[in-house]
Parts: C-alpha cells; structure tokens; sequence
C-alpha cells in the first residue's frame, strides 16, 4: 500500500467578511421583522464573521460547483508541481448541489475543465467531506491513481432567503420554525479543497495521512440536520410524496432544518468514538499536537471539553485549533478550510501530530483524521520566493507627439500589447514559469518549438523588404538590416538546447506546432503583398517579447532550474539585441509615409500577430 500525502489545499470564501450586523442584510428579515432567535443563537455559537455567495439583492455571485472548482484551483496553485495533466480521481462533496441531477462531481469536473478522470459525488452533511477525502486517500493508497483531488463546497444562503419562506403558506400568519431559522444564523458559504498525491511535496510542507475512520450511527437515531420531508407530517415521507412541488413547499418538506431536540447527542457520539479509538490504540491524546475539530458552535465546543474530562482525558485548549469565528460554519467545507489555514500560515512543524474530528448530525456520524506532517517550510529549505509578476506595460516606443497619426498608432499598440501581456501570464506553459513550477523538459520543450519561427522570422522579415518600393529604400534598408541581424539566432537556440543535455538531431527534425503553422503562414502571406509596412505591427509584438519578456523569462529559467547564463543565452540576448531593433521600429513609426489606412493596418496585423503567437505557446507539442 503506497502512502498518501496531502501536498497542498486551498480555499474560496466568497465575497468580504460579513458581520453580525449584516446577516438580515444578506438573507432579509422574513416577513419584514428582524428574527427573535437570532441574538440567542449567534450568543451561543460566537461566530463574528462569514461569507455569502449571494449578494444583498440576494442574487447567486457564483454557483456551488464554481467555488469548488476555484477552491480546487487555489490547492493547484499552491501546489510545487503543475498537475492539472495529472489528476486521475476527483471527490466532491456537498450538502445541496446546485442540481438535483446530475451529481456534484460532475458539475466541478466541467467547472474545473481539467482532463477526462474517474468521478466520484458525496452527497451528505459535514462528514461528506471527510468521505470524499478518504474516498480520493484510498485511490492513491492503492496505487489506482498517483494523484487525486478531494473538494467540499457549500451554499446554504440561497436556500435562507427570505422571499423562499414568505412563499410558503405555512409562514403567511407565523414565523418561520425555530429548527429553520436556527440554520440560518448558523451556516455560511465556502469551499476547500485537498491535493492528494504518493509522495510529499519536494518543497515545503506535507501532511501524511495515517488513517481516515469514517462512522455512522444512522441506525440508532432519527433524522436530525434535514430537508426534503416535514417530519410532523405523518403522513408524507418525502418532498416527492406530495402532488405538487408547491404543496410540498407550502408545508416546509423543502427547507433545511435542525432538530434541536436531537442535536445535542451529537458530541456525545463524536467523544465516545474517540476514546474508542484511544483503546484500539489508534489514538495516544498525549502525541497529538493539533486538534481540528470541526464544532458547528461553540457551545459544542464547550461540551467536547466537557465530556473529555469526564471521560479522563483531556487535550489541552492550547492544542485545539478552529477558525470557526471568523470563517463561519461551512459545513462539509469546513475541515479543508480549516487545513488550508493551519497549513498555509507557517503555525505547522514537520513531525508533528494533528488529529481532525467531524461530528455530523444529519443522521449522527462522526469521522476522525490522523496527520503527520512531513518536510519543511519554506524558510528552513531556503527556498527562493516566486518571481513577481510584473503589472503589464508596453515597450517603451518614440513618437512624434505633435502628429496624431503617430499619436493614435502608439496609444492603439499600447492597448494591444498589455492585453497581449496579460493573456500571455495565463498560457499554460508561462503560468507554470511565473508559479515556479517550470521543469527542465518544459524548457526543452519550449526552444523545440520556437526554432522554427526563428528561423522564420529572417526570413518574412527579408521577403517583406523585397516588397518594398524602390521610392522607400530607406525602409528597405531597414528590414535588410533587421533580417541580417536575426538569420543566425536560431544557432544559439541550438546551443541552449545541447548545454541543457538535449539532443541536437531531436531540435533540428522538429514540426511546427499548428500554432506555429498559422503565425508562419500569415506573416509569409503578410510579407508577399506590395509595401507590406504593417508588418510593424509583427515586430511590435515579437521584438516586443525580447525587450519585454525575454530576460525576465531568461533569469527565472536560469534560477528555477538552476542553469548557468550561457545555458539561457538565447533569451538574454535578445533582451538586450531587441532593444536596438527597436529603434529601427521607431523610424518606420515617424517616416513621413505613415497615414491613417496604413497606421490602422498595422495595429489590426499586432493584433492578429499577438493572437497567433500566444496559440504558437498554447499548442506546444501539438504537431
């Protein structure tokens, strides 16, 4: 059996922090009155602050399975390695999906657009997290898969408006029951997610799953945490039994509720699980380090505490951590959101003990966690720190300010290139360099695949000046010289591709990727036309990368892969080469040949160019 590792987690917590104050803001007051329960239930559970997906006109922001799926993001992004090519299984758990049909899973799966993988839904109350994650520990445990992502997301607030109840003729003349209205002030939106692979994170920390014990008490007592019947209605066992969604509506079988009658069994169950656990000797309370609980309240915190003493143990308060407070109770999400916080703020140590506990009243679970942490942090390895990522902005390029021809084609490329640059930072191959998360067969990867435009670029560039009437030689002369310059750079691509330990034959008997096919195709076609000067809107974008991008890029390949300057030559060069190359754009730009037609050509062929270039990047390999 392999050992299971979470390298990573991450988040969503939609929208800002929402105060006490606010909670009637969000959800309304039904009926227009502000609820009688609400100051005795936010005393008892002492939650501060929580998060909406809904906003005060109480429209969705998002949909459940879009912040699984950004939470699931977050954990990738977190992540040392880039893996979206990587993942085999994914769980997703919720208490109310966003559907009724198909299951959640589904609905992240094509929110997340990852690759084809096996799928799993769990459908449940706060331990539905715990089962997706053990569900996503015994893929990797057994070898089926390598790695795996587990996600829980919740989204009670839309089914807590106030309009939902003013609907319902049992409220028309009463208030809402105290078993619905105890909810709402309890529950609060969120997602989290978990990376699960079978080996830690070669950087920072991770948490090794020891065991995961699920358990269910379903047998034993009655329906507690619930929706989908009216349990004082003997005679319907189900929303569906009804003759109408409206009649089912009209008698609350659809609102979510607690039975506060049965709901205080649930730390009982939790506890005695636990020192079941202690004599099976799965637990020694003294080793553990951390306790995570997840306590919908803190008035089931105080009777944890309590019930623990009774039973001669006792976890000191400093072991036990929550963000109950300030996150708010996000049911199935919780757990993850809890990790994610411990995780992801340096409070943890390698060697380590945390143990997690979630009680679940639905029908009475209660699901236990035992972690050890792994590695080290980052401030132990020395690990150098992500490069920044610059704002966008455009190559700087003289004009003539006093021309408004001049004036509106460098203000139209300006806007070309910084919604180039910005699109460029999302290009699976750039995002894995500006996430630190580059590799050398990415490197190797990207020279294959560039030779070919470079040595392409001479070439359209020298065509094009043939092109030119003789009345512009001055022009002409200028693309010749620019040609000259580059038709020996693919050589020192060459060069950077044998220093990195590539095979030279493999570089030189390489396609072009269909990205590089079209930009080849349309810059050769752009070239063979009568005085092709839009092409300076090519060499805006492309000369625009080596002045702009290519040391930038350069030193964070060198750095990441641990390369010396002459094994990234060809970027760094072109940092400094495509400086001077400007200039010669800057005499096209203020040549008394520029007009208006021409001027709009060439930010319509900077345009196109830049779209083409960024499919060169994104189709890498595909040939």
């Amino acid at each position: 059996m392999n050992p299971v590792y979470i390298t990573s987690i991450g988040k969503f917590l939609p929208g800002s922090p929402v105060g006490n104050d606010e909670i009637e803001d969000y959800l309304g007051k039904v009926g227009g009155k502000v609820s009688k329960s609400k100051r005795r239930i936010l005393e008892q559970n002492q939650i501060r602050f929580r998060h909406y997906a809904i906003d005060k006109d109480q429209k969705s922001l998002y949909t459940n399975a879009e912040m699984a799926s950004l939470a699931i993001r977050d954990a990738l992004e977190r992540n040392a390695e880039a893996l979206d090519d990587q993942i085999g299984f994914l769980a997703a758990a919720t208490t109310q999906g966003d559907l009724l049909v198909p299951g959640f899973a589904s609905m992240v799966h094509a929110e997340t657009r990852l690759p084809v993988m096996e799928i799993a839904t769990h459908h449940g109350v706060c331990a539905s997290g715990m089962h997706a994650l053990k569900n996503a520990f015994l893929h990797v445990q057994s070898g089926e898969n390598r790695t795996a992502v587990s996600c829980a997301s919740e989204f009670p607030s839309r089914a807590f408006k106030h309009t939902r109840f003013e609907a319902q003729a049992a409220y028309i003349d009463r208030p809402i029951s105290f078993e619905t209205d105890f909810l709402r002030f309890m529950l609060s939106d969120g997602a989290g997610a978990a990376v699960l692979q079978h080996k830690p994170s070669a950087k920072g920390l991770s948490l090794r799953i020891e065991w995961i014990d699920n358990q269910s008490y379903a047998n034993k007592y009655d329906v507690c945490m619930y929706a989908g019947v009216n349990k004082e209605n003997e005679h319907s066992s189900s929303w569906l039994d009804y003759r109408s969604i409206h009649e089912a509506a009209d008698d609350g079988a659809i609102n979510l509720k607690q039975d506060i009658r049965l709901v205080n069994e649930m730390p009982k169950v939790g506890v005695n699980r636990f020192f079941e656990l202690v004599e099976e000797g799965r637990i020694d309370p003294a080793a553990i380090d951390w306790m995570v609980c997840h306590y919908s309240s803190h008035f089931f915190r105080d009777e944890i505490f309590r019930l623990l003493q009774l039973g001669g143990l006792n976890i000191p308060e400093e072991k036990w951590f929550t963000n109950l407070y300030t996150k708010g109770n996000t049911g199935a999400a919780s757990i993850y959101i809890m990790l994610e916080e411990l995780m992801n703020t340096d409070q943890l140590s390698a060697g380590e003990q945390v143990l997690c506990m979630v009680p679940e009243s639905g029908r009475f679970q209660t699901s236990y966690m035992l972690l050890t942490v792994v590695g080290s942090s980052a401030e132990e390895q020395g690990e150098a720190h992500e490069f920044e990522e610059r704002q966008p902005i455009a190559p700087h390029l003289e004009y003539n300010a006093a021309d408004s021809v001049q004036e509106q084609l460098v203000r139209q490329l300006i806007q070309v290139w910084i919604d180039f640059e910005q699109k460029l930072a999302q290009v699976p191959i750039i995002h894995k360099l500006y996430r630190n998360k580059f590799t050398l067969d990415d490197y190797k990867a990207l020279m294959e695949n560039i030779r070919q435009q470079v040595i392409d670029g001479s070439q359209w560039i020298a065509r094009a000046a043939s092109y030119i009437a003789i009345e512009q030689i001055d022009l002409r002369s200028t693309f010749i010289a620019h040609a000259r310059d580059e038709h020996r750079d693919f050589q020192i691509l060459e060069r950077n591709y044998v220093a990195v330990g590539g095979d030279l034959a493999t570089i030189q008997s390489g396609e072009k990727n269909i990205g590089s096919e079209a930009l080849s195709a349309y810059l050769f076609q752009r070239a063979s036309r009568d005085n092709p000067y839009d092409l300076i809107g090519a060499m805006w974008i492309i000369e625009g990368l080596g002045c702009r991008m290519a040391r930038y890029w350069g030193e964070m390949i060198r750095d990441q892969l641990t390369l010396s300057d002459d094994q990234v030559s060809f970027l760094l060069y072109h940092s400094d080469s495509d400086e001077k190359h400007f200039e010669r754009l800057e005499k096209v730009v203020q040549h008394p040949m520029l007009t208006a037609d021409i001027a709009a050509r060439m930010v319509k062929t900077a345009k196109t160019t830049a779209r083409l270039y960024l499919l060169q990047l994104e189709e890498l390999g595909n040939v």
